[in-house]
């Protein structure tokens, strides 16, 4: 089998080498889901890290079961740190926007692409607390505007019209399941073998493939050694609105 989305650890690399590059002094707190899929992120980020793992004053992980993170999020600002790394689903996302907002704490904060959406996270925490957060995108967002004119957009906005209208356009997982499914197609529609080991071995032999709902420019490569089909993510920072690119795409396969 093979992932899809880019692997969490690779993106925490991305937000670690953001803040070496562009924050002076930085005092690094962690927020993180205490299971695989937030060690990953955080490990990731550590890793970049390299030899200034120091520069993190304060890492709380938080259960799915807790009711909230106010607790966590009061610790974190209370270390004195001017970065955030917030590695949440969105509820806690959520949470954790509205609750550094509440408490008056302004840290440059990082969001974990997981809890990227605008419509799942920033509206509930509030569309001015989520001011300025950046995150690291290889996916568009369905409830931005600026995607609407697009050709991917509207292949894809045709799709949901056809097949799904009453699907809420607002959630992004409906562009990532199309985004898939036109991946698998393009597999199968260039493959002869049609036996398992077949399929795997087209499935291994994607060359330059754009996406419909996959950021420009981002494109799907794989090979019989590489196994992830997208590496790559750009920076974005939500300007109260909507998601707004800045800097290059930072692919990880060409590392």
């Amino acid at each position: 089998s093979m992932g899809f989305q880019p692997p969490y650890n690779v993106e925490g690399a991305i937000y670690a080498k953001y803040v070496l590059d562009t924050v002076k002094d930085p005092k690094i707190a962690i927020l993180f889901q205490n299971d695989d899929y937030g060690k990953d992120y955080r490990d990731g980020f550590l890793e970049a890290l390299g030899d200034k793992k120091d520069l993190v004053v304060k890492m709380l992980p938080y259960e799915t079961s807790d009711p909230t993170v106010d607790s966590q999020i009061v610790a974190l600002k209370d270390s004195g740190a001017n970065v955030f790394f917030n590695v949440t689903i969105p509820k806690f996302a959520a949470q954790a926007i509205r609750k550094a907002c509440e408490i008056d704490w302004k840290p440059l904060q990082l969001l974990n692409n997981v809890s990227s959406s605008v419509k799942s996270t920033l509206t509930p925490a509030g569309l001015d607390c989520s001011k300025d957060i950046i995150t690291a995108q290889w996916q568009r967002d369905p409830s931005s505007p600026q995607w609407k004119d697009t050709e991917g957009y509207k292949e894809w906005a045709a799709f949901m019209d056809s097949e799904i209208p009453d699907g809420d356009r607002g959630d992004v997982n409906y562009a990532f399941g199309y985004s898939a499914s036109r991946m698998l197609h393009h597999v199968l529609a260039n493959c002869k073998d049609m036996t398992r080991e077949g399929i795997m071995a087209c499935s291994a032999n994607i060359k330059d493939l754009q996406l419909p709902m996959v950021l420009p420019g981002i494109l799907v490569n794989t090979s019989a050694t590489d196994f992830y089909p997208i590496q790559a993510e750009q920076l974005s920072k939500f300007d109260g609105k909507q998601w707004v690119l800045f800097g290059k795409i930072i692919d990880a396969s060409s590392k």
